[in-house]
């Protein structure tokens, strides 16, 4: 006969011989309830597991969806709800990952998906995941990438829990990589130098870099760029759109990575006279055209491979596109630029993230700051009051 434990469950001993715990854990569209058991030799064995099952699943009321794979839920999820919320290179990220994840837990119940499964999925990635081998890593997985995997199925999974698939998000304990991202390289003032002479021997390419080592947008901010975005009587120039390179090298277009990534620069003069001179010849809308199909934006890819073959040329440090970015933040913020206007220069969501990536120029602007007060003391308190002298001296003198 069934008995009731204390709290809301029910247990029996099976013709089997086995105890088995069973909670009411939630209900069909006909209202018929939705049960889930635990088992055990004895009864005794079986209480504290059945305590923890109603702890796990109080206040829960799961639909019969909750029946789906993990596979069948993120396809929903990536269709019903991420597609109306996410660029298009961000939708073609997801699908990467949604498959990578299936292809090792995709058939499984997504309420039996435990946060053990996840830790050994994640595990086997970092060890195999990679499907080409390449010189560097073999089949290893980078880092980065079991951190993509883990946030694009922490975000499914907890849109799962608001649907009431499952109780909790299973991936809540897992263990990730800790971030372990390059270096940022800048460029330092003689490289500098030398990567604007450079350029000045590219007449088809000197404008877009001038653009952006002068303003610092990101790579498919500056292909993004059309005439109107430019306001040659004030000067300014607006940031709308990225451009990105989807399946097949088709182009994508889209809004820029964050709602502050949509400003207003304000340019140097230089920047923005060369930009008027530019656009007494423009033949399009858009301010760098591809040189093929200029009814097209000049590709992300070969702004990169132009970046490439003029570093190479030059002997200059092999730096990432992206880190064009970093030489103009950093500059700015030498030359006196406060990291407020750089954030909103650069498109930052606030000042505090400027200040924690470039913590390193930061450092030497505290620094600095410190010898100027330093100073002004010095100024106004004299060589024998200035109170660190004085605890030094105390212990020498000790």
């Amino acid at each position: 006969m069934a008995k009731r434990p204390d709290g809301d469950g029910t247990i029996r001993k099976r013709t089997d011989g086995r105890w088995e715990g069973i909670i009411i854990v939630g209900h069909k569209a006909d209202g018929n309830p939705i049960r889930k058991s635990v088992f055990a030799s004895t009864q005794k064995e079986l209480l504290p597991k059945l305590h923890q099952l109603i702890e796990d699943y109080r206040g829960v009321d799961l639909t019969e969806e909750s029946s789906m794979t993990l596979g069948e839920w993120l396809e929903s999820w990536l269709e019903r709800y991420s597609k109306l919320n996410i660029r298009q290179s961000t939708a073609r990220n997801y699908r990467y990952e949604l498959n990578r994840v299936k292809r090792y837990l995709g058939d499984k119940q997504i309420k039996r998906v435990t946060t053990a499964d996840i830790q050994r999925m994640y595990n086997q990635l970092k060890k195999n995941g990679r499907v080409v081998p390449n010189d560097e890593m073999g089949t290893s997985l980078a880092d980065s990438s079991v951190r993509r995997t883990h946030m694009f199925l922490h975000e499914a999974l907890d849109a799962a829990v608001r649907e009431r698939l499952i109780p909790k998000n299973p991936t809540n304990g897992t263990v990730i990589p800790k971030p372990n991202y390059k270096d940022m390289q800048v460029l330092d003032d003689e490289q500098l130098d030398r990567f604007m002479e450079a350029i000045m021997k590219e007449p088809v390419w000197y404008d877009f870099f001038y653009t952006e080592i002068t303003t610092g947008m990101r790579r498919g901010e500056i292909c993004g760029l059309k005439w109107y975005d430019f306001d040659e009587k004030h000067g300014t120039l607006r940031v709308r759109r990225s451009v990105s390179t989807g399946k097949g090298g088709v182009l994508e277009i889209g809004e820029p990575k964050t709602d502050k990534g949509k400003r207003t620069i304000v340019l140097p003069p230089s920047t923005a006279d060369l930009l008027k001179e530019r656009k007494k010849t423009a033949m399009t809308d858009w301010i760098f055209p591809s040189l093929l199909c200029p009814e097209n934006p000049v590709a992300p890819n070969s702004a990169y491979q132009r970046l490439k073959t003029i570093l190479r040329q030059e002997g200059l440090p092999m730096i990432r596109f992206h880190d064009l970015r970093h030489t103009f933040a950093t500059h700015a913020l030498k030359n006196g630029v406060d990291p407020k206007t750089l954030s909103g220069i650069l498109g930052h969501t606030n000042a505090s993230f400027t200040l924690d990536t470039y913590t390193h120029i930061t450092d030497d602007m505290k620094r600095n700051a410190s010898s100027v007060v330093g100073g002004f003391l010095t100024n106004i308190l004299g060589e024998d009051l200035k109170p660190w002298q004085k605890d030094e001296k105390r212990a020498q003198e000790a």
